[in-house]
C-alpha cells in the first residue's frame, strides 16, 4: 500500500493562488482511497484505475483551475527501486488570462510528492508525454531528471520484481470499507476463537507425535501461532485512534503464524515418510509413529487451520478498511459526487 504525503497549496504561495485548500485535500484523500490497493506483486493492473480515476475524477476539476497533475516515476533511489510520484502542472496562461496577475508563476511551476515503490525496468517509458492543452514534455514536467509520465500507454512498460515473502503479501491486502461494522467484528470473534481452538488441538497433536514436533511448531518463529488470539482480542476491544493501528499488528501476527503451520506440514510430511520406512520396526519395539498409531490424517488440522488463518485475514482486511476509510464517497464513481463537500 501507498500513500499520497498532503502538501497543501498554502505551502507554496504561487501554488495557492490556483487550487484552494480544500480541493487540494479532496484530491489527496480521494487519491489515496485508489492508492490503498496498489500492490507490488501488481503493479501495472493496480496502477491503473489510479490513472483512470485521475483522468476522469481529478484533472477535470482541476483543469478548471488551470492546473494538471499527472503520475509519474522519477530517477532510481540507491536500492534499486525507482520513485513513483505525481507531477502538478501549471498553466501561466490560464492565471494570467483569469486573473490578470502582474507576477504569475512560470508555466514549469511544479510539486512532486514522492514515495517508494518497487518499479524495476521501466526505461522503456522514458518518452516524452505531452499533457492535453498543456504541451509539457516528460523533460519539463519531471525537472530533467530521469523519469516519465504514467500514462494507459507507458504503464504497460512497467516491470516489477516479488521477493521470496509474496505468498504472505496475498494475506494482507488493503480493500474498500463494506460497512456492517458490527457483524464483521462478530465473524472475526467468532473465527478467532475457532483459530485458537484449532492451534491447541494441533500442538496437542504434534506433542503425541513428539516434543521435538510440539517444540518445532511452536518456535518457529517463536510463539508466533499463539500470539494471534492475544493480539486479536486486543484489536477487537481497543478503542481510539490508535484502533486501526493494533488491527494491522493482530494482521502481521496472524500472517506470521502461517509460518508455523508450513513448519508443521514440513515436519509431518518428513516424518510420516520416515515412519513409513521403518513401520515394521517401529511396530515391533512400540516405538511412537504415524502408521503405528493408525493415524494418517495429521494434515488435517494444519490445512484447517491454514484455511481459517485466511479467512480470518480476509474479514480483518474489511474491518481496517472500515476503520480507516469513514467517507465511502471517496469511492463514489460518480465525479460530481465525489466533489461534493
Amino acid at each position: 500500500m501507498h500513500f499520497l504525503c498532503s502538501v497543501t497549496p498554502s505551502d507554496s504561495v504561487s501554488f495557492s493562488q490556483y487550487v484552494s485548500t480544500a480541493i487540494w485535500n479532496r484530491l489527496v484523500a480521494g487519491l489515496n482511497t485508489q492508492l490503498r490497493s496498489v500492490k507490488q506483486g501488481s503493479i501495472r493492473s493496480t496502477l491503473g484505475p489510479v490513472v483512470s480515476w485521475i483522468k476522469s475524477h481529478g484533472n477535470p476539476q482541476l483543469e478548471r483551475h488551470g492546473v494538471r497533475v499527472e503520475l509519474g516515476w522519477f530517477q532510481a533511489t540507491a536500492s534499486g527501486y525507482y520513485q513513483l510520484g505525481i507531477v502538478v502542472a501549471v498553466n501561466e496562461n490560464f492565471y494570467k488570462s483569469h486573473h490578470h496577475h502582474e507576477h504569475a508563476p512560470d508555466f514549469g511551476d511544479r510539486s512532486r510528492k514522492n514515495f517508494a515503490v518497487p518499479l524495476l525496468g521501466s526505461k522503456q517509458a522514458i518518452q516524452d508525454q505531452p499533457c492535453t492543452s498543456y504541451g509539457v514534455s516528460r523533460k519539463r514536467l519531471t525537472g530533467g531528471v530521469t523519469g516519465g509520465v504514467i500514462n494507459e500507454e507507458t504503464l504497460k512498460s512497467l516491470d516489477y520484481k516479488r521477493d521470496y515473502l509474496f505468498p504472505l503479501s496475498l494475506l494482507l491486502r488493503n480493500c474498500r470499507p463494506i460497512g456492517y461494522a458490527e457483524t464483521l467484528q462478530l465473524l472475526i470473534c467468532i473465527v478467532l476463537v475457532g483459530d485458537f481452538t484449532i492451534t491447541l488441538l494441533m500442538l496437542v497433536q504434534y506433542y503425541w507425535i513428539s516434543v521435538g514436533a510440539f517444540l518445532a511448531v511452536l518456535l518457529i518463529p517463536p510463539l508466533a501461532l499463539l500470539s494471534p488470539f492475544l493480539a486479536g482480542l486486543n484489536a477487537l476491544f481497543s478503542r481510539g485512534p490508535k484502533r486501526s493501528s493494533v488491527t494491522r499488528i493482530f494482521t502481521l501476527w496472524n500472517t506470521t503464524s502461517v509460518i508455523n503451520i508450513i513448519v508443521a506440514i514440513v515436519y509431518g510430511a518428513m516424518y510420516s515418510g520416515l515412519s513409513s520406512l521403518t513401520v515394521s520396526s517401529a511396530q515391533a519395539s512400540n516405538t511412537k509413529s504415524f502408521k503405528g498409531r493408525d493415524d494418517d490424517g495429521w494434515w488435517i488440522l494444519p490445512v484447517v487451520l491454514f484455511v481459517v488463518k485466511s479467512l480470518q485475514a480476509g474479514l480483518v482486511n474489511w474491518h481496517i478498511a472500515n476503520l480507516e476509510i469513514q467517507d465511502h464517497s471517496l469511492f463514489s464513481p460518480d465525479p460530481d459526487r465525489f466533489w461534493t463537500m
